[in-house]
């Protein structure tokens, strides 16, 4: 689930670019959608009926594949409709470049083949590595592209309070793309066109933190040997080893990856909450602020004692944090996932504040409570004095689409603005948490001292979209 390079402007096709030959240009029309975009969690429960979101967590979820076998003809219709091969034809128009946004690739006795050119892509080209070399095409992060792509993902990204990228594999006939290789990411495979063979294989990491190629010498025999047809689902946990050829005798094969929980076990909230953590801790407790032993960073001060103080101070921060005593706040983790998701699907919508100036007598609430974070940050102004801790509301209604897991891109000055967000003094967090947690309320009810803090709050959140009138 890689991030990868800025952004580009699209650009009409020019009259001399050829066209990917033997696919005819078709408008395609939407077919009935099996899934359902109500809510988060009614798009995951219909994307992996007819199983339950329990069994699923329970049973599945980390622990081992599932294939779902779907004989539904409207089902299969609605996944080619997501991306097929002929759809090349139009996206090569946009200014494509290899390695950024395709990647074309042959896995030939168990290594990869790097068949990407150089600069633009042309179809041409492309097909002719397709047809002629056999050669995989890789479409990175296709939502930036298919609306209905952008309004899956954005819906999951809420359910799974997580990034959530995907991308496209075409593969001819009797072809492999990539040699066995595990990810660090959990995978969700929708077979769109044609059929795939899969091999899975015993995790030799369970739950991997990175990408890595297996040989064949270490992988052994395949736990899993399945065929995905057009409306299938496969689904495996990181870690798991795995390679995918597609059969001789039929048509090519295209399948969607649905890629999220990339960075997102409790080690990496522990990394991310620790720092804070220790630093509100150290301002109270005079123990902590203690000098370490002399020598200790040239090697002479390590020792049992020294292990054992520090576990006595780890334990004690523990039974604060278990108690309640302790916050715990995520900060850089919540930044990184608001600052690059994607925005909610028909933005455009959004960006300008609707209804009346909220007044003090007002019943209001927030709206897209799942496109928005609080954090408790210090103040990002330089002054000689001890940091003043304040509160940021972060959102994403502003995100580029065109930008979604594609890496940082645009001015260093903007995105700082973008991912500050709304301010405000320490003494809104409780008002803000109010907000956040009612149905509504009447702006008189927030847990402010003045009518006019209030107010304050309130414009500024509907200033931003984030609040409304009822």
């Amino acid at each position: 689930m890689p991030k990868r390079s800025k952004e580009k402007p699209l650009k009409r096709r020019s009259s001399e670019e050829e066209l990917l030959p033997k696919q005819s240009r078709v408008e395609h029309s939407a077919p009935p959608s099996p899934l359902s975009f109500l809510s988060p969690s009614s798009l995951f429960e219909s994307l992996i009926q007819p199983m339950g979101p329990e069994q699923f967590f329970s049973e599945y979820w980390e622990k081992k594949p599932l294939h779902l076998q779907r004989s539904d003809p409207t089902t299969a219709s609605y996944y080619q409709s997501l991306f097929q091969l002929s759809d090349l034809q139009s996206l090569c128009s946009h200014d494509l470049e290899y390695y950024t946004d395709v990647n074309v690739v042959r896995c030939i006795n168990g290594k990869k083949k790097d068949l990407n050119k150089q600069g633009k892509v042309k179809s041409s080209v492309l097909n002719k590595s397709f047809t002629q070399n056999k050669a995989t095409i890789q479409f990175h992060q296709p939502q930036r592209f298919k609306d209905e792509l952008w309004k899956i993902q954005e819906k999951l990204e809420c359910f799974f309070g997580g990034l959530v990228g995907s991308n496209v594999y075409i593969t001819p006939q009797e072809s492999q793309g990539l040699p066995a290789h595990y990810d660090d990411v959990e995978v969700f495979i929708l077979q769109l066109e044609g059929q795939k063979n899969w091999l899975l294989y015993n995790p030799t990491v369970p739950l991997a933190a990175e990408y890595c190629v297996e040989s064949e010498e270490r992988i052994g025999s395949p736990s899993h040997e399945i065929t995905l047809k057009a409306g299938d689902l496969l689904y495996f946990p990181r870690g798991t080893i795995h390679q995918a050829s597609t059969p001789a005798g039929g048509e090519h094969s295209t399948h969607l990856t649905l890629s999220t929980y990339q960075r997102m076990s409790w080690g990496d909230l522990l990394l991310d909450v620790f720092p804070s953590v220790l630093s509100d801790r150290s301002k109270r407790e005079v123990s902590l602020r203690g000098g370490m032993p002399r020598r200790f960073l040239l090697g002479d001060g390590a020792g049992q004692d020294t292990n054992r103080q520090m576990a006595s101070l780890l334990r004690s921060l523990a039974e604060e944090i278990e108690t309640g005593k302790q916050e715990v706040r995520s900060t850089h983790m919540k930044r990184d996932f608001i600052t690059n998701r994607l925005p909610p699907h028909s933005q455009e919508d959004l960006l300008t504040p609707s209804g009346r100036i909220p007044a003090l007598e007002d019943t209001v609430c927030l709206m897209h409570k799942d496109h928005m974070v609080i954090t408790v940050e210090p103040s990002q102004e330089r002054t000689d004095e001890a940091s003043e801790m304040v509160v940021f509301v972060l959102h994403s209604l502003k995100n580029q689409r065109e930008n979604h897991m594609m890496g940082e891109s645009g001015d260093e000055e903007e995105e700082e603005d973008i991912s500050r967000g709304l301010q405000f003094p320490l003494s809104h967090l409780q008002a803000l948490l109010q907000l956040q947690k009612a149905e509504q309320l009447t702006v008189d009810q927030l847990q402010l001292p003045t009518a006019e803090e209030k107010c304050s709050l309130v414009l500024a959140l509907w200033s931003e979209s984030l609040l409304e009138v009822l």
